[in-house]
């Protein structure tokens, strides 16, 4: 048994925890130095989305599980619920050293990557480089900049995921046993799946390749124990996940992501998944992935503009120009970013000196590793090409299982950013290990001449682009043409960087500059190298702009003075805000809105919107502009219980609507559909009042009596309780403006439990006897209350199966980096 060496074995993890720890608080530093929090966009949409669910969350101890006050109603898995894996979020709170969130989804994923690759036998002070490289790539800092938190974070614990199997594929099976089950728990807790079936891709085309050659080898047995083990693995991490993924999957039927009732003519049968317009919306163009290599390739950020540098030639010209008006429009045309997507936070930049390492590692890595990640790298960057190369994309998109149900899909791009740095270390281990020789001397020129030539042959030519947006070509050429120059200017010198930072980093390998200084020195020269190449591209996109006082981070949640105006009224309503309705939270935050922001709405409520409240709207607005605004007209509007309709730039004029149905009301007829077609087409048309639709090949259409003296009230409301009183002379059907979603909730009439119709294609209905009675709804839906106590038990089975795989690895050998990094 080996001693355990302080200085080899203990102090290069302390030295590599010290570095992360420290670049994460530099690198962020307004929010350790003056109590600064990130400005992120779709955060500040969420706080609007989620107010609701965490004041009824402080004020009861309960969870809502239903969020009342967006798109009418929708369930609130997506949104804020929060579920009994204490056990796995304080696992993360362990693992990000207390670090404020979301800046410790950065320190986490320098942190996973880092073990990753000590699991691949990279020494440890070479690991602190790749780390470093995988954690400040531009992809992870952009997207942690405008809210992308469960993203980055599931991120961030893949590489542990990785690490895990790995280890058990390489004969380190108890402690692989427990990183796999730890690391997927925590990959999963961040609940964004589409990393983690992009994490699966990888996983999966490593067991591939590991099977090949298990089968050269005669292996074929140590591979099967491999799978087996892994297997328990991933079922304890998938348990504690458990509750969610059946709340998410339950639900995801019933959103935009799942199949649509409706048929389209000329087709046989609906539609499955996202429609490819609105999966393909954000369009990566067949040459953007060369700003992994040249960050500025394209101009950068769609929101930096050359008007707002003095010294442009873009920002002199217009100074220049004799008609301001002009100059004026022109302005906002000075956008640096000139490539194909409508709008970009900037590039995923992945490091001049990663790629160029990334090719090192073609040449010297193990095969089996050269085929994995080399494969890997090419498939992320054919998904990210989205419908630029459509022939690919589609057919994966309509043949691979659940794919459809994604959409960003220059998102891939992760898969590469994980494989990068981890081949380019593997190629310069062998590199370091075996010495440069004249065949290593040769390679090294290789991977130079094909990653600096290629800087140098954008450098030289960078005259052949046209360095102009589609409709830029309308615009006057005295202006265009200093456009051009700025963005030329940019691309040149940005290709120029790069190709300087290849050529020291080329140096520091093929003149064996670590044999002249101590490997440690090395090492921490082409970390430093690798930081500064990475740091100086972030803080383009990623600036002292991005970082806001704690205490103004719901400034866009101020109220308006329309806000107070409707808050005096304290009965039960909603408020349709026509300034972006489906896509902003400020009005979720203060009222029950029609609208909201999510990327997963529920997809019958999508139908209504765009068949029946859109064109509603466009007729109201002209109404409202002729003077012959007629609020009993707007059926869909009423039957959702639009009091109030908000409207103007600043969100500041109202429409009182007393021509609103109400929170329930009983109808005098029935209208029968034969199919959602019919329904939906039917409820545009109907007096939503006094007319109910039904679709009778779903539900059993009920016999009524019209009473016109019947009543129904709400009396009480929460997120998941909602309580009437009733009276009425005769049976009669009462449809309540709350959305209809069979998953979870109850209807009770005195106590007794009923049957929940589905009516005007979205609402529920009731059919309610004669005389006075208590209505309840209740949400109680089995994914919340029987998941999550099947996620409580599995958090234990997991922090005890990591105790114990740990305890074990360590009674077969004191020595840590004989049991794991070895």
């Amino acid at each position: 048994m080996k001693k355990i060496n302080f200085t080899r074995h203990v102090l290069p993890h302390i030295v590599a925890i010290a570095v992360f720890l420290i670049v994460t608080i530099f690198f962020f530093s307004p929010v350790f130095f003056k109590n600064q929090s990130i400005s992120q966009q779709d955060i500040q949409q969420w706080a609007g989305s989620s107010k609701e669910l965490r004041d009824f969350r402080d004020k009861t101890g309960e969870e809502g599980l239903w969020v009342s006050t967006m798109f009418s109603g929708m369930p609130a898995y997506l949104v804020n619920v929060k579920w009994s894996n204490g056990i796995v979020s304080g696992m993360k709170t362990i693992v990000s050293s207390g670090l404020p969130h979301p800046v410790n989804d950065i320190f986490i994923a320098f942190l996973c990557y880092y073990i990753m690759l000590l699991a691949f036998g990279i020494r440890p002070y070479l690991a602190i480089t790749g780390a470093l490289a995988f954690g400040l790539s531009s992809y992870m800092i952009i997207g942690l900049s405008v809210g992308h938190n469960a993203r980055i974070g599931a991120i961030a614990f893949a590489p542990l995921v990785i690490a895990g199997i790995h280890l058990v594929f390489s004969g380190k099976k108890i402690i692989g046993f427990g990183l796999t089950a730890t690391g997927l728990a925590l990959h999963l807790r961040e609940n964004h799946l589409q990393i983690t079936y992009y994490l699966m891709i990888i996983v999966a085309i490593y067991g591939l390749v590991q099977l090949v050659f298990a089968w050269r080898e005669d292996r074929l047995k140590d591979y099967l124990q491999s799978l087996i083990i892994l297997l328990p693995a991933a079922i304890i991490a998938g348990a504690t996940f458990f509750g969610q993924f059946w709340a998410i999957t339950e639900y995801t039927r019933y959103s935009i992501r799942g199949p649509s009732e409706l048929i389209k003519p000329g087709e046989k049968k609906s539609q499955e998944g996202l429609t490819k317009d609105y999966a393909f919306a954000y369009n990566y163009g067949i040459y953007e992935p060369i700003t992994l290599l040249v960050p500025e390739f394209y101009g950068g950020s769609s929101m930096n503009a050359f008007v707002q540098d003095k010294n442009s030639a873009s920002y002199k010209a217009l100074v220049q120009s004799s008609d301001n008006n002009l100059a004026n429009q022109l302005a906002s045309y000075t956008s640096n970013y000139w490539g194909p997507q409508s709008a970009t936070a900037g590039p995923y930049y992945a490091g001049a000196i990663v790629i160029f390492l990334f090719v090192i590692g073609i040449l010297f890595a193990d095969k089996k590793y050269v085929w994995w990640l080399a494969s890997i790298t090419l498939l992320s960057l054919m998904l990210s090409w989205g419908d630029s190369f459509s022939a690919f994309n589609y057919f994966v998109f309509d043949y691979l299982p659940g794919y459809n149900k994604f959409r960003s899909f220059n998102f891939a791009l992760v898969i590469l950013l994980m494989a990068m740095p981890l081949l380019g270390l593997l190629g310069v281990e062998k590199l370091l290990e075996a010495g440069v020789d004249k065949s290593a001397k040769k390679k090294l020129l290789i991977a130079f001449s094909v990653t600096g030539g290629l800087c140098l042959l954008l450098l030289v030519f960078a005259g052949m682009g046209s360095f102009m947006k589609e409709g830029e070509g309308q615009l006057p050429v005295w202006f265009t043409d200093a456009l051009i120059i700025d963005r030329k200017s940019l691309f040149r010198s940005d290709a120029l960087r790069s190709l300087i930072f290849i050529a020291i980093a080329f140096g520091l390998l093929y003149f064996e500059i670590w044999k002249k200084i101590s490997p440690a020195a090395f090492c921490a020269a082409l970390a430093l190298l690798t930081v500064i190449d990475l740091a100086v591209v972030d803080k383009r996109y990623f600036t002292k702009d991005n970082f806001q006082r704690k205490h103004e981070a719901n400034t866009t949640m101020t109220m308006t003075k329309a806000d107070e105006e409707i808050l005096k009224d304290q009965s039960y309503y909603r408020v349709y805000n026509l300034q972006g309705a489906m896509a902003e939270a400020h009005t979720s935050y203060f009222h029950q809105s029609v609208g909201g922001y999510h990327g997963a709405k529920m997809r019958r409520y999508m139908d209504l919107y765009d068949s029946c409240v859109a064109p509603e709207t466009n007729r109201l607005v002209t109404d409202a502009q002729t003077g012959k605004l007629d609020l009993k007209s707007y059926n869909t509007l009423n039957m959702l219980n639009v009091k109030y309709i908000v409207f103007g730039a600043e969100r500041d004029n109202i429409i009182p609507n007393n021509a609103a149905n109400g929170s329930a009301w009983f109808v005098g007829t029935i209208e029968k559909a034969a199919s959602a077609n019919e329904e939906l087409k039917k409820t545009c048309g109907i007096d939503s009042k006094q007319t109910a639709v039904i679709d009778e090949s779903k539900f059993k259409v009920p016999a009524i009596v019209a009473d016109s003296t019947a009543s129904i009230s709400i009396i009480d409301h929460k997120p998941n309780y909602l309580k009437y009183e009733s009276q009425s002379a005769a049976d009669g059907l009462a449809v309540f403006s709350e959305i209809y979603y069979p998953k979870g909730w109850k209807a009770f009439i005195d106590g007794k439990s009923t049957g929940i119709l589905r009516a005007d294609y979205v609402l529920r209905a009731l059919v309610v006897p004669a005389g006075k009675h208590t209505i309840e709804f209740k949400f109680e839906p089995d994914a919340y209350f029987i998941g999550n106590k099947v996620t409580l038990v599995s958090s234990w089975i997991l922090l005890i199966t990591l105790i114990g795989s740990i305890g074990w690895t360590l009674k077969i050998n004191l020595s840590m980096r004989q049991s794991i990094y070895q």
